[in-house]
């Protein structure tokens, strides 16, 4: 049983945040003050370090869930006429070829099943294949499995051939390393309440300057025109509309521990500690993960549902959440799964206090596993 007054969410975002960063929430903020405009420009300049990207890229915040950002991006970067290619193997994949088709922005997939990584081969295939693609948007950690992508060779790939790369880093950054002096990219995308363990409700777009510089006109919203946003920003320091003050001090003071914790490299470390006690400890109570090591990230991961007539997920889910844990959810339509994440404030002794209560609520069902080899 969890120790918290509240559930510790094993989810990918919204997730469990510490006490400091819920109390930076409790004083009210004037948007158009130079207090939290100062705010907004230390975020600014400190999600862009987290990528080495101070010489060649800028940060813009927007309101609104991760989402927002990814349509921003894809709005604001993708001409009218342009051409992108989505690589698919999961459901935020298939979200953003969803995306470019209400953008009217023209695009091509390629397919793949929950369980493969994108390869970098078939995208160098694709653009060789058709020239008029212009730009690959990929999802790094694909979270409708748990997928991690190959972001660096399929950058190298994209850059040989001239054309731009979007990045959905949603659940990997702030974790998983991306580094603009190496692998080249027009946009990563992520969002306030995700590694860097804020609250959500703000999501961040760090692009090149010398595209964005090139990009107005091109969207579809004034809300989400990024460089509409990019533009006042500089010359203000503001933003264009009411912010979300609350969420910003949080990301604020969420960085603050970021730093104080190592980093990237620091964070990155726990979330793979957090991973594999996960997967052990299911593994001596016979559940199985679904993805191959290899391609598995330390964000979230999906596991077979026991295979036992007597399990149903809504039963299942509930009991675990009386425990003082929130799981989530398969995202996939190819197997019965359910879905735990490795990421959050909630110590070293979060996931294996998980795994008992997920023994323990099994137990209670009824439903009989035996352990798997190691």
């Amino acid at each position: 049983m969890s120790n918290s007054p509240y559930p510790i969410l094993l989810t990918p975002g919204p997730l469990t945040t510490s006490a400091r960063t819920k109390e930076a929430m409790l004083r009210d903020w004037g948007s158009w003050d130079a207090d939290f405009n100062q705010i907004t420009a230390r975020l600014r300049e400190q999600i862009v370090r987290i990528v080495h990207g101070e010489a060649t890229h800028v940060c813009v915040p927007l309101q609104g869930s991760g989402t927002f950002s990814v349509e921003a991006a894809i709005g604001t970067i993708v001409p009218r006429d342009g051409h992108v290619l989505v690589p698919s193997n999961g459901a935020y994949c298939q979200r953003i070829a969803r995306i470019c088709k209400y953008l009217g922005r023209r695009h091509t997939v390629i397919d793949y099943t929950e369980d493969r990584q994108v390869l970098a081969a078939d995208v160098d295939l694709a653009l060789t294949a058709d020239p008029s693609i212009t730009h690959v948007a990929l999802v790094h950690c694909e979270t409708g499995a748990g997928v991690l992508n190959p972001l660096d060779e399929i950058a190298q790939v994209v850059a040989r051939h001239g054309k731009g790369l979007i990045v959905d880093a949603m659940s990997s950054f702030g974790a998983i390393e991306i580094d603009a002096r190496k692998t080249p990219f027009d946009a990563v995308i992520a969002a306030s309440g995700k590694c860097l363990e804020g609250v959500p409700g703000m999501g961040f777009v760090i692009l090149r300057r010398s595209t964005l510089e090139k990009c107005e006109g091109n969207c579809h919203s004034l809300a989400l025109d990024l460089y509409d946003q990019w533009v006042y920003m500089e010359k203000t320091t503001q933003w264009r509309y009411t912010p979300p003050t609350h969420v910003v001090a949080a990301l604020d003071e969420a960085l603050r521990q970021y730093w104080e914790e190592g980093g990237l490299p620091s964070r990155g470390a726990r979330y793979a500690r957090n991973c594999k006690a996960l997967i052990s400890g299911l593994a001596r109570i016979g559940l199985r993960a679904y993805l191959d090591p290899a391609i598995q990230a330390p964000i979230i991961v999906t596991f077979h549902a026991p295979a036992d007539p007597g399990y149903d997920f809504k039963t299942f889910y509930n009991e675990v959440k009386k425990h003082g844990y929130l799981l989530y959810p398969g995202k996939l339509t190819t197997a019965e799964t359910f879905r735990v994440g490795c990421i959050g404030h909630f110590g070293d002794a979060g996931i294996p206090g998980a795994v008992r209560a997920i023994e323990e609520t099994l137990a209670a069902m009824g439903i009989r596993t035996q352990a798997l080899p190691a």
